[in-house]
C-alpha cells in the first residue's frame, strides 16, 4: 500500500518535520510500507481471540481521593510570573489558526 508524496509531506507538516523532497520520498514508501503490513494484520481471523494489551496482568496503584488544604488564590498568582484577571498566564505554545 504506497502513499503519495502529498500524504507523506501532510504526515511530516502535522508532526511538525522539516523534510527534504529526498526524504519525503523516502519516508512515503516507509509509511506505504508499514501501511502495508498492517493491511496485512487487518486479514486475520482474529474470531474467539481476546484483545491482550499487556503480556501480564496490569493493576494499577490507586489511592483513595481525599480533600485537603489548597493555597489560596492570591498567593498562588503572587507566585506567578506573569498573570491577568484571576489567571496564571502562559506563553502561547501553539500557532494561531489561518483563516
Amino acid at each position: 500500500m504506497g502513499i503519495t508524496i502529498e500524504q507523506a509531506r501532510h504526515v511530516a507538516r502535522l508532526a511538525r518535520l522539516a523534510l527534504s523532497e529526498e526524504e519525503l520520498g523516502r519516508y512515503a514508501g516507509q509509511l506505504g510500507a508499514i501501511l502495508g503490513y498492517a493491511a496485512q494484520l487487518d486479514e486475520l481471523d482474529t474470531t474467539g481471540v481476546a484483545p491482550a494489551p499487556y503480556p501480564y496482568p496490569m493493576e494499577l496503584p490507586l489511592r483513595a481521593d481525599r480533600c485537603g488544604a489548597s493555597l489560596p488564590v492570591e498567593e498562588v498568582l503572587a507566585m506567578a510570573p506573569d498573570q491577568g484577571r484571576g489567571c496564571v498566564r502562559v506563553p502561547r505554545v501553539l500557532p494561531e489558526e489561518d483563516g
